[in-house]
C-alpha cells in the first residue's frame, strides 16, 4: 500500500495526515506550538517552531502507524494564510512571523489605499485588510527599520516549512493571493504595487502552482521526519483553497458552508474577471486556474460557544441544543447579530458589536440558543446573496465545521440559503486537500476532479423546506436592518467597553 501525507500547518498546532490511494485517513498526529501577543492586537508565531512541530508530527505518525517509509509517496501542505515570514540571505528569519489574526497594521491599510487608489482591487482583487502581508511588511519597515534592512525575501507560513524541509523556495498562486502583492487575474506578482512602495522583484519568491513538484527531503529533514529522501514534496495551498478542495468545491454551482470559530462561504469561480467590488474576497483556487470567491463571519461558532459558556457552562452543547428543532423559524420573533468582535463580511467594521432584537418574556433559553444559530446563518447568507447578486449560481452547498455536525443546523442552512445543503462522511478540510494535492501530483489521477470523486463522500442532504425558507426570505430582511440601526449606538457604547 502507497500513501500520501497531508501537512495542515494552522494557527494553534500542525495536524498531518496518512492518506491511502482510496482517500482513507490511515493515521493521524498533531503538535501544538505557542501563540505570542506581546501587546494588544499582537500575534506572533517562531517559524522555526512549525518546523519542529511538523518533523514530529510526521516522526510520531510514522511509528504509531507501522508504516514503512518507502511507503510514502508524496506530501504537501495546507497553511495558515497571510503570516509574514522576513528571511535573510542565508534564509533565516530576521523577526518572528506576524500573523494573520495580528491587527497592528490599521494605519499601514489606510496608506496602502491612498498609495495605490483604485488600482488596489483592480490588481489584488480584494481590500487592504490588516490580516494581509503587505500591510505588514510595511509596519515593518516603518517601526523596525533595522530589522527589514537584513531581508531579502518573504515566505508564507507553510512555504517557510516547506523550505526548510527540501531547501528550495516557492510560493503557490493560492497563498500568494493573500499577499495584496498578487495580480491575481494574471497569476504574477504585480510590479505596480511593488514599485509602489519601492520593493524589488527579488524580494518574491517564484510562483508555482498547488500541485507542482518543488523538491524532495533534504538529508537532514528526512533524518528526523523518518522519511526518505526520495519523497515527493509539492508546494501545496492556502487553508482554505485546500478546505474547499477537500471538500470538493471544484466546480461552478458547488459552495462551502464551514463553520468554525470564524464562519466562511466559498464559492467557485472559473471567470478571472467576476467583479465584486471588494466586498468579498476573491483568490486563486488550489486548481490551476480558477479561483474562489469568499466572504467571513468572524464570531461563527465562537457565537455559540460564547452563549455556551455565558448561560449554560456546565452543560454540553448536546444539552444546551436538545429541542432546537421544535423552536420555529425567526425562534418566536428574537434575532441575533453575530458581531461580538466586530464583522468582516459585508461589514468590515472592527467596532460593531452583537445584539438580541426582539425580546420579551415568553422567550425561553433554547428560543435565545436558536436565535444565536440562525444569526450565524444569516451574517453567512449575507455572502450567498452577494454571490447570486453577481450572477452566480448557488444551489448545493458542502457544510463542514461544526455547523455540520447538528442535524437541525444543517436543515436550518438549507432553509436560510434556500440550497440543498449536504454534509461530508469523513470532514478533515484542509489536510485532507493537501492530501488530494500530493496525490494528485504523485500521478494518482489524472485531476482532481477525478481524485475528489474518490477521496470526497457526501453523506446526508437537506433539501430546504419551502414554508421555512419563506419566513427565513423575510426575516433575513429584517436581519439586514440591525447593522445600520445599532452603528451609530456601538460607536457611542464603545468609549465605556474598557472601563
Amino acid at each position: 500500500m502507497s500513501y500520501v501525507i497531508g501537512i495542515d500547518l494552522g494557527t494553534s498546532a500542525v495536524k498531518v495526515l496518512l492518506v491511502d490511494r482510496n482517500g482513507t485517513v490511515a493515521a493521524e498526529a498533531s503538535r501544538s506550538y505557542p501563540l505570542y501577543h506581546e501587546h494588544s492586537g499582537w500575534s506572533e508565531q517562531r517559524p522555526d517552531d512549525w518546523v519542529e512541530g511538523t518533523l514530529a508530527a510526521i516522526h510520531e505518525l510514522l511509528g504509531s502507524s507501522g508504516t514503512a517509509p518507502e511507503q510514502i509517496e508524496g506530501i504537501s501542505f495546507s497553511g495558515q494564510m497571510h503570516g509574514l515570514v522576513l528571511l535573510d540571505n542565508a534564509g533565516t528569519p530576521v523577526r518572528n512571523a506576524i500573523l494573520w489574526n495580528d491587527t497592528r497594521t490599521t494605519a499601514q491599510c489606510r496608506e496602502i489605499e491612498r498609495t495605490l487608489g483604485d488600482k488596489l482591487l483592480s490588481i489584488t482583487r480584494n481590500p487592504a485588510l490588516e490580516g494581509f502581508t503587505l500591510p505588514k511588511m510595511i509596519w515593518v519597515r516603518e517601526h523596525e527599520p533595522e530589522v527589514f534592512a537584513k531581508a531579502a525575501l518573504f515566505v508564507l507560513p507553510k512555504d517557510y516549512v516547506r523550505y526548510r524541509l527540501t531547501g528550495q523556495l516557492h510560493m503557490d498562486y493560492s497563498d500568494a493571493a493573500g499577499t495584496l502583492l498578487l495580480d491575481v487575474a494574471n497569476k504574477k506578482w504585480s510590479s505596480d504595487v511593488l514599485d509602489a512602495f519601492g520593493l524589488p522583484a527579488s524580494f518574491c519568491p517564484p510562483l508555482v502552482e498547488s500541485h507542482a513538484m518543488v523538491g524532495c527531503m533534504t538529508a537532514e529533514a528526512a533524518k528526523r521526519s523518518g522519511l526518505t529522501e526520495a519523497v515527493k514534496v509539492f508546494a501545496g495551498g492556502a487553508d482554505n483553497a485546500c478546505g474547499a478542495i477537500g471538500a470538493g468545491i471544484l466546480s461552478e454551482g458547488l459552495t462551502l458552508s464551514s463553520i468554525g470559530t470564524s464562519g466562511v462561504i466559498l464559492s467557485y469561480e472559473d471567470d478571472k474577471t467576476k467583479d465584486f467590488q471588494g466586498k468579498v474576497h476573491f483568490f486563486n483556487h488550489g486548481k490551476e486556474d480558477s479561483y474562489y470567491a469568499m466572504g467571513v463571519t468572524l464570531a461563527a461558532g465562537y457565537s455559540l460557544s460564547w452563549f455556551k459558556n455565558t448561560f449554560a457552562p456546565n452543560e454540553s452543547f448536546d444539552q444546551l441544543l436538545d429541542g432546537i428543532a421544535d423552536v420555529p423559524p425567526g425562534s418566536r420573533g428574537l434575532i441575533f447579530t453575530p458581531y461580538l468582535v466586530g464583522e468582516r463580511t459585508p461589514h468590515a467594521d472592527p467596532h460593531i458589536r452583537a445584539s438580541f432584537i426582539g425580546m420579551d418574556g415568553s422567550h425561553k433559553r433554547i428560543d435565545f440558543a436558536r436565535a444565536v444559530m440562525e444569526g450565524i446563518t444569516f451574517s453567512l447568507n449575507e455572502s450567498v446573496a452577494m454571490f447570486r447578486n453577481a450572477g452566480k449560481t448557488v444551489d448545493k452547498i458542502v457544510s463542514i465545521g461544526g455547523g455540520a455536525q447538528n442535524p437541525a443546523w444543517l436543515q436550518m442552512q438549507a432553509d436560510i440559503f434556500n440550497a440543498t445543503v449536504v454534509s461530508l462522511e469523513n470532514e478533515q478540510g484542509p489536510g485532507l486537500g493537501a492530501a488530494m494535492l500530493a496525490a494528485y501530483g504523485c500521478g494518482w489521477f489524472e485531476s482532481l476532479e477525478a481524485c475528489a470523486e474518490k477521496f470526497v463522500k457526501h453523506a446526508d442532504s437537506y433539501p430546504p423546506q419551502p414554508e421555512a425558507a419563506a419566513a427565513y426570505e423575510d426575516l433575513f430582511k429584517v436581519y439586514q436592518q440591525v447593522y445600520v440601526q445599532t452603528r451609530g449606538m456601538n460607536e457611542a457604547l464603545s468609549a465605556f467597553r474598557n472601563n
